[in-house]
Parts: structure tokens; C-alpha cells; sequence
């Protein structure tokens, strides 16, 4: 998992270090509150203590994770009906 912090403003203007990780295959997890500005302009804000965002786009709550990335489908064994007798 790979890490990086970056410095944010706080209310009083001091800068306080922000920590982002990255977590491979689900989502991407700051320190919040964040405020992130979505392509079209707009933004939406988070005021939790740790916002996970989405990279896979499945999530029904784009751009925060809904956990979707973990119902991918695997295709089980073929299962042949028994033979009639």
C-alpha cells in the first residue's frame, strides 16, 4: 500500500499535512474532511475522519466507495443436470 501526504489549509490558515493511500485493488483512502470537485465542476464535501473514494466506478455513491468493487463475479464450475433415467 503506498502513502503520500500533502499539506492542507485549516481554518486558520496554518498548513496541515493530509495522508492519502492507496490501496491496490479497492479504493483510495484520505484523511478528511475533504471537499472533492467532481469533472463536471461541482463538488461534493465529507466531514469523516477517513474518506475512501472510488476507483473502480461501480460505486452507487460515486466518488466515496460503496464497497462494489467487492461483488465482482467469478463464473463457477459448469453443473450438468443429471441424465433422466
Amino acid at each position: 500500500m503506498r502513502s503520500w501526504r500533502w499539506c492542507a489549509l485549516s481554518a486558520s490558515g496554518e498548513r496541515e499535512p493530509r495522508l492519502v493511500r492507496l490501496t491496490g485493488s479497492g479504493p483510495v483512502l484520505v484523511e478528511g474532511p475533504v471537499e472533492v470537485v467532481l469533472p463536471d465542476g461541482s463538488t461534493v464535501r465529507s466531514e469523516r475522519p477517513v474518506v475512501a473514494l472510488c476507483t473502480c466506478r461501480r460505486s452507487r455513491r460515486y466518488p466515496f466507495c460503496d464497497t462494489s468493487h467487492r461483488l465482482r463475479r467469478t463464473p463457477g464450475p459448469s453443473v450438468e443436470p443429471p441424465a433422466p433415467q
